[in-house]
């Protein structure tokens, strides 16, 4: 056989190593054509199975978000990549009565990088004459892993650079405050090793401090992050991203908590 052939095999088996690497990611993130694999192995795990079905949450009577319409804009976590697509939206729904607008598509960034971006689907695929009573955004982890630039915080109210971080999280904080005249909260993550995103929910309490918006803060509640290595096991798919018994049991009564603590400010 000759060298050029050999050549032309070994790069045909990389290029087919990258592309099966590629599907697997995008599957884990719940996109792409490998992703009802993703499904049918996250169905099996011990924390999405019957007994945390999101027909086990219990209504509330009456709440802050009682007859309200709560915008959720996200990414994995929002989705529920890991929870058969329940998360946050169908949690806060059943439990107060609130109509949700679930805006989530896996493996995207606050940084405005292109039509997926939480700045685009904000401003594209929202109705913009829609009645939007509180919008709830994740912090999206992406950012983080792929390193996007935390950039600075502006000391104007318009014109931000959406190729950062910060600059992104603004323009939707001032989109939201002047289209639908509702208020704005950010929800993080439970810990995880990464100073990037450490960085990020520091800078959403400059946010805050400028813009008024509410932070709910998984990520620095040391009561909330100290659960036994079985609990994690259950509550988990990785350090990032909950089963459905993530959402029910830990994260989203916590959430519930702090979120209807600063409706009542």
């Amino acid at each position: 056989m000759s060298k050029g052939k050999i050549v032309l095999i070994i790069a045909g088996g990389v290029l087919c190593v990258l592309a099966v690497s590629a599907l697997c990611i995008l599957g884990s993130w719940g996109m792409g054509p490998l992703s009802f694999i993703n499904d049918r192995k996250v169905a099996k795990m011990p924390g999405n199975g019957d007994s945390y079905d999101f027909s086990q949450v219990q209504t509330l009577e009456e709440t802050p978000l009682t007859g309200k319409t709560v915008c959720f804009l996200g990414s994995s976590v929002t989705f529920g990549s890991a929870a058969m697509h329940y998360s946050l939206p169908e949690y806060f729904s059943q439990r107060t009565g609130c109509t949700v607008i679930k805006e989530a598509v896996s493996g995207t960034t606050l940084v405005d990088n292109g039509s997926n971006s939480y700045v685009q689907r904000l401003k594209n695929n929202i109705d913009k004459n829609a009645s939007i009573d509180l919008l709830v955004c994740q912090l999206s982890t992406n950012d983080a892993t792929v390193k996007n630039p935390l950039g600075t915080l502006s000391a104007e109210t318009s014109g931000f650079d959406t190729s950062t971080v910060t600059g992104a999280m603004e323009e939707i904080i001032s989109y939201a405050e002047q289209t639908w005249g509702c208020p704005v909260v950010f929800f993080t993550g439970a810990h995880y090793d990464s100073a990037e995103y450490d960085a990020m929910v520091a800078r959403t309490y400059e946010l805050a401090d400028k813009w008024g918006i509410g932070v709910l803060d998984l990520w620095n509640n040391s009561d909330f992050n100290d659960i036994s290595d079985e609990d994690r096991a259950l509550y988990m798919n990785d350090e990032i991203h909950p089963t459905k018994a993530g959402y029910l049991l830990w994260w989203c009564p916590e959430l519930e908590y702090q979120l209807f603590e600063y409706l009542a400010q």
